[in-house]
C-alpha cells in the first residue's frame, strides 16, 4: 500500500520500565490515515513507536463493507525501495501486480510478501465484484547489508496453523512454539495472528532478546490487568520470557517481534532508507520515470507521485 508519512521522531527505548517489580506496557494509539479510498489505523510509526524489531510500518485496514459504486481498494503504480511490504489477509480479496510481471490474487489466510530491495513498483486493487476487506499490512526494514538486494515477490497460501487453549494461531513469519513459517526475512522476525472464537487466556512464550508488539484487530486484549481496545498497540519491550493475553469472545490480535534492527533508518512516503540522499535518489527516479522501477502496463490508471521532499536534497 502507498503511504504518506516523514519520518516522526519516536520514543526509541526498547526495555519498558519497571515499577514496584512490574515491567510495564506501552500504550501506542493509532491515527486515521487514507489508503487507495480505504480509510486505515495507522499504528507504526508514530511518534510513541518507530520500530518493533524490524517492523517499520502497520496499518490495520478495515473490516470493511464497499456498498454502491465503491471500486474498494485501489492503489495506483507506486515505488519502493530498502523494505518488504507483507500483507496478511483475514476477508476480501486484492490482486496484486508488479514491475516485474507478477500479478497474484491474495486470498483469506494468506500472505503477499514483496522484496523491494533497490526498487520495485506494484499496484494493489480489490478484485472485481468484492464487498468487503479486512486485512493488515506492514512494512519491514531491511537490514543495511540487504538494503539494495534483487527485488522479487513471494506468495504464500500455506502457512503453519493450530489451536491451543481454544485460540487459532497462524505463523506468519519467523519460529514459534517450535514451529517454523517458510516466509523469508533478512533478520530474527516473527509474525503470529491470534483468533479466538470464545473468551481464552493464553500464556506465550516469548524470546528475551527481541522486543514486541500486540495489536488487537478486532475486540480487546487484556495484558497483566491493562486493557487495549482494537487498534490499540501494546509495546512489550524486550527482556520477557512470556506474557499472558486475555482476548475477548471473538476478537483478534496480532503479535510482532524481532531482533531489535539497531541501524536507524528514514521513511518518507514509500520510500525506507538509511540515508537522505538515498530518498531523494529514489524520488528522483521515480519521477524520471526511471526504469530503475519498471513499469506496469495492464493497471488503468496514473502513477502516484510524492509530495516535494520535506528537505533540501
Amino acid at each position: 500500500m502507498s503511504s504518506l508519512i516523514q519520518d516522526p521522531e519516536p520514543q526509541s527505548s526498547l526495555d519498558c520500565p519497571i515499577v514496584d517489580g512490574k515491567r510495564q506496557v506501552q500504550h501506542v494509539p493509532p491515527r486515521t490515515a487514507d489508503v487507495g479510498g480505504i480509510p486505515v489505523n495507522r499504528v507504526l510509526p508514530s511518534r510513541h513507536r518507530r520500530l518493533v524489531g524490524a517492523w517499520c510500518f502497520l496499518d490495520h485496514a478495515g473490516p470493511s463493507v464497499f456498498k454502491g459504486d465503491s471500486r474498494g481498494l485501489r492503489v495506483g503504480p507506486h515505488p519502493h525501495i530498502g523494505l518488504q511490504t507483507f500483507t496478511w489477509m483475514i476477508e476480501g480479496e486484492v490482486l496484486h501486480r508488479d514491475s516485474l510481471g507478477n500479478r497474484q490474487v491474495i486470498r483469506p489466510g494468506q500472505v503477499n510478501l514483496m522484496t523491494a530491495g533497490r526498487g520495485i513498483s506494484h499496484t494493489e486493487e480489490s478484485v472485481t465484484g468484492e464487498t468487503h476487506l479486512h486485512a493488515a499490512q506492514l512494512w519491514i526494514a531491511l537490514p543495511e547489508a540487504d538494503r539494495r538486494t534483487d527485488p522479487r515477490f513471494d506468495h504464500y497460501p500455506d502457512l503453519p496453523n493450530w489451536q491451543e487453549d481454544g485460540v487459532d494461531f497462524t505463523l506468519l513469519v519467523g519460529e514459534f512454539a517450535g514451529r517454523r513459517a517458510p516466509t523469508l526475512a533478512f533478520s530474527p522476525l516473527v509474525g503470529l495472528d491470534l483468533a479466538n472464537p470464545g473468551a481464552s487466556s493464553i500464556e506465550l512464550s516469548l524470546r528475551e532478546d527481541f522486543e514486541y508488539g500486540v495489536l488487537p484487530l478486532e475486540g480487546e486484549i487484556d495484558i497483566e490487568g491493562e486493557t487495549f481496545v482494537a487498534n490499540e498497540l501494546a509495546y512489550l519491550g524486550r527482556g520477557r520470557e512470556a506474557v499472558t493475553l486475555a482476548l475477548s469472545a471473538g476478537g483478534r490480535a496480532i503479535l510482532i517481534g524481532g531482533e531489535p534492527l539497531g541501524e536507524e533508518i528514514l521513511i518518507w512516503w514509500n520510500f525506507v532508507g538509511h540515508s537522505k540522499a538515498e530518498i531523494a535518489e529514489a524520488q528522483r527516479d521515480w519521477e524520471a520515470g526511471s526504469e530503475r522501477f519498471g513499469h506496469i502496463p495492464d493497471y488503468d490508471g496514473e502513477p502516484l507521485m510524492p509530495p516535494p521532499l520535506p528537505w533540501k536534497a
